[in-house]
């Protein structure tokens, strides 16, 4: 399902959700808005921490039946027209050369952070292959599917991923990532070529076995000045996004916090733009011209609020969106532990009923 989707228009086709969902991202019209979630599958999930009690997140990336349960469990139960791969945005650093592990309470944490010019120079490109596990978990969740819905694959952005091996984990003020980029420019640059080669062999493999977009997720470049994510990350982030679309499948680009960021991440060619809940989706989409698609932009924790409420907040998206082809319903970052699933099918319900009423086109 990688070709470039095209032909008579919507109401004359029967769409399936996957084919809803890639023309949503190549700006086609559609019958209705697609609507998928941020870590839809995850510990808010019951059939999730069933499968935790006996495996470490760690175990269930690099065991692709594990993956593809998880994965296809949670795109049937919520009946959504995509299904992203149960994988770690990590899982890259290990064929590198640079251990982690996930502490409780902690989360990811490198042990040897890279601080040093040698550090960088010892960084490994050419085990890539090592990454198959999530490959193969692919392949099982696209042989379940069979196109019914739409497969994302995706890989960490080389900043967000750049900045965990730096900090040695999660950060406030990514005080040592800034200061290689400041200081030792030469460095960097030799670390984001390195990450950019293996993220487009890992997104590559991703395709090759089914998937049909790859989101790369930019998750910590709001952290950056809008001339220090054009100087030391624009060019970089651009070169693996149009490496990854020249394997056939639309790219989606996503960051927290990045409303000062958007016409510059808009640089990167993406075709998607992921737009956090802080981002009026209407005002920031016109700023951009129409010029991609956009996906969002729910603030996560409004899953928690009463059913009125809540309909109110995914009508609003939807009409700032006003059926242009181009708009796939989501959240504006993931969904968090505790979120009640019958809210998170009730807006899947939601955005059928609603968009559907709305002429698109």
């Amino acid at each position: 399902m990688h070709e470039s989707i095209s032909g008579p228009p919507p109401e004359t086709l029967s769409l399936t959700s996957g084919s809803r969902f890639i023309r949503a991202c190549l700006r086609r019209p559609v019958d209705r808005t697609p609507v998928w979630f941020l870590r839809q599958a995850g510990r808010y999930m019951p059939e999730y921490q069933a499968v935790r009690k006996h495996h470490s997140l760690l175990e269930i990336c690099r065991t692709p039946s594990l993956a593809a349960e998880v994965t296809i469990t949670a795109a049937e139960k919520l009946d959504v027209d995509a299904a992203i791969i149960f994988a770690d945005l990590l899982l890259p650093l290990a064929p590198m050369g640079l251990d982690f592990e996930f502490q409780a309470g902690e989360g990811p944490v490198v042990h040897k952070p890279l601080r040093t010019a040698e550090a960088v120079s010892r960084l490994r490109t050419d085990r890539t292959a090592e990454l198959a596990y999530v490959a193969e978990a692919i392949q099982k969740v696209a042989a379940h599917f069979k196109d019914s819905i739409a497969l994302i694959g995706f890989c960490g952005a080389p900043f967000t991923l750049a900045s965990y091996m730096i900090e040695g984990g999660a950060s406030r003020h990514y005080i040592e990532t800034k200061k290689m980029m400041y200081h030792q420019p030469a460095v960097w640059r030799s670390l984001m070529d390195k990450l950019v080669k293996v993220l487009h062999e890992y997104a590559r493999q991703q395709v090759e076995a089914g998937a049909d977009v790859i989101q790369i997720f930019d998750s910590w470049a709001g952290v950056l000045s809008i001339e220090d994510y054009r100087e030391f990350v624009l060019p970089h982030a651009r070169t693996l996004v149009r490496e990854v679309q020249a394997s056939g499948v639309p790219v989606i680009y996503f960051g927290v916090e990045t409303s000062s960021l958007i016409g510059a991440m808009r640089e990167t060619g993406a075709d998607v733009l992921g737009l956090d809940w802080r981002a009026p989706l209407g005002e920031t989409w016109r700023s951009l011209d129409y010029s991609c698609a956009v996906q969002g932009n729910l603030d996560p924790i409004t899953l928690f609020a009463e059913p009125e409420l809540l309909r109110h907040r995914v009508k609003q998206i939807l009409d700032q969106a006003r059926g242009r082809p181009g708009h796939i319903f989501n959240l504006g970052h993931g969904i968090v532990p505790g979120t009640p699933v019958e809210n998170v099918q009730y807006v899947v319900r939601l955005v059928r009923e609603i968009s559907g009423e709305v002429k698109h086109g």
